[in-house]
């Protein structure tokens, strides 16, 4: 018998501002369709004024307790992806944890930008894999609506807010790679990449937030080969190839790079799961919220093999392979 880390409940949460590509037209040298050739966006989420990455994860939390037909006094722990936490700290985390009404357990974030919902995952399956923890939540949340450069039509264009949670359970199972739940990962990192993708403000070098900066082209050559790689590596640790998955399940950063993913792994859009046209790149949150949309579309079914796979700032990249 071996330990899995299972997906139980799911949820996630948008803002109610709906931010399509048109309304960019009057404020930048952009149009609709220039986004839409480019990105695969057509329209993206804002957070409200006020409106915290922690009151988003929260609210995403909840979905997916409700989903599993479970309470916060039933979790153990969360671990929440992101690179928007409300302040430098506590954690966003721990504000979700109060929110929740959870006074027990632990809390605490991760921040490997757009990969940070596949190291948290893999980071939940270790907790649970150890018998450290027999419940926890993995949030995505994001408000990268707050550190965009409104003058830079190049990313501000790309992103959007929003989150998503898992909540995962350990289950004694069988041990092959036909069980449910988290069967490998696979993470990655590059620091020397460190210029492609940043943010150029924070605590000890500017004392301010800054503004997101991005070189597009070369994130988007290092991506497919990167994202196809470490997703082969975490099949091949399953004992299991791209023929077995039913759905990819990847950072909606652009259509793109998920389409040129798709096809180094030989597999069709028709087996990848897409939101990207309605959310935008919601760094973190993106892979949760796919996969919430596509439970709800009624996609995602219990025994699909699913691939997670994920890059972003760092550079940082990697992937799960699970069975819903």
């Amino acid at each position: 018998m071996t330990r899995r880390a299972v997906v139980v409940g799911i949820g996630h949460y948008l803002p109610e501002r709906v931010v399509e590509n048109a309304e960019f037209e009057t404020s930048l040298d952009t149009t609709d369709e220039w986004i839409r050739t480019r990105s695969g966006i057509e329209r993206r989420h804002f957070a409200a004024e006020g409106e915290t990455t922690s009151d988003m994860a929260a609210k995403a939390a909840e979905r997916a307790l409700a989903d599993a037909g479970l309470t916060a006094d039933d979790v153990d722990a969360i671990i929440v992806a992101t690179s928007t936490a409300d302040l430098t700290f506590p954690s966003a985390a721990t504000m979700v944890q109060s929110k929740l009404g959870m006074t027990k357990g632990f809390a605490f974030d991760v921040q490997a930008v757009c990969a940070g919902f596949v190291y948290a995952l893999s980071n939940a399956n270790a907790l649970i894999a150890s018998g450290q923890a027999s419940r926890v939540l993995v949030i995505g949340a994001e408000t990268f609506s707050r550190i965009m450069d409104w003058t830079d039509r190049a990313t501000c264009v790309l992103f959007g807010d929003g989150a998503g949670a898992l909540l995962l359970e350990g289950q004694e199972l069988a041990g092959t790679n036909k069980d449910r739940g988290i069967l490998a990962t696979d993470l990655n990192s590059d620091g020397r990449y460190k210029d492609l993708l940043y943010v150029d403000g924070g605590v000890s070098s500017t004392q301010s937030t800054g503004h997101l900066r991005m070189q597009g082209n070369q994130v988007f050559r290092h991506a497919v080969e990167k994202l196809a790689s470490t997703a082969n590596t975490a099949l091949d640790r399953a004992g299991l190839s791209a023929a077995d998955v039913d759905w990819i399940v990847p950072h909606q950063a652009n259509i793109r790079i998920i389409q040129g993913t798709a096809k180094k792994m030989g597999l069709s859009m028709d087996n990848v799961v897409v939101t990207v046209q309605d959310h935008g790149n919601t760094s973190a949150a993106s892979i949760p919220l796919a996969l919430s949309v596509g439970k709800e579309r009624g996609q995602i079914k219990e025994g699909d093999l699913i691939v997670t796979e994920a890059i972003g700032g760092g550079l940082a990249w990697g992937a799960v392979v699970l069975r819903w």
